[in-house]
């Protein structure tokens, strides 16, 4: 289904937003990958999802699963995640998913915010660990506008920037993963990824679009979960 959809979507969306990506040869062709972006607007799931150079199995909080949107994300491969607790299942499915070859998307901020990795959970890190997967660093830019709310759309004329940084990767550490051994790994990838963040914002000439107003709840969400 998401692979029948993707390219008619992707033409809309290239219209009515102006999507442009770059660098996405550093996605390899084949094999497990992990795609981890930072996270500024509701639409960055929707496109990673849609303009990937492959098709993305993305780790999705489990509220999105309600309606008639349960269904279609189920069937489109995307996978419901406990973002307030241990969640063994989604690391199960995710797993699954990076064995037979495909690839995971993950947001390791948890919530929409300035895309600026201020905070940085250890999902992506923990399952490159695990599997051995590179993670390829992911930065989008133009999905909010500069002060607007977490859930706003970009006005037009629009633009939105996706670029695809280097690839990441560390040896499959076998279990156990040392709480010690992941929080390295966590602290490498952000390094990395705020590195990818300030070589996207070279190559586009953008800047990201700055906090979240004062009182919109994905800063409390992103404060929540960062405590737990």
């Amino acid at each position: 289904m998401l692979s029948t959809l993707r390219p008619v979507v992707a033409v809309w969306t290239r219209g009515r937003f102006g999507v442009h990506l770059h660098c996405e040869s550093r996605v390899p062709a084949t094999g497990p990958v992990i795609l981890a972006a930072n996270h500024v607007g509701w639409m960055d799931g929707p496109l990673l999802a849609i303009h990937s150079p492959r098709p993305v199995h993305a780790l999705t909080k489990q509220e999105m699963f309600v309606g008639r949107m349960k269904p279609f994300l189920r069937r489109s491969g995307q996978i419901p995640l406990d973002r307030f607790g241990p969640d063994p299942g989604a690391i199960r499915s995710s797993l699954r998913v990076l064995a037979d070859g495909h690839v995971i998307g993950v947001f390791p901020e948890g919530a929409r915010g300035a895309g600026e990795l201020e905070l940085f959970c250890n999902g992506a890190a923990y399952l490159a660990l695990a599997s051995g997967a590179p993670v390829v660093p992911v930065t989008f830019f133009g999905s909010r506008d500069p002060g607007a709310g977490s859930s706003s759309r970009p006005d037009r004329p629009a633009r939105v920037d996706i670029v695809y940084g280097e690839p990441w990767q560390r040896p499959r550490q076998p279990w156990p993963r040392r709480p010690y051994d992941v929080a390295q790994a966590t602290a490498s990838l952000r390094t990395a990824m705020l590195r990818s963040i300030a070589e996207a914002k070279s190559i586009t000439g953008r800047d990201l679009p700055g906090p979240l107003p004062a009182g919109d709840c994905e800063r409390e969400v992103a404060r929540k979960q960062a405590t737990t």
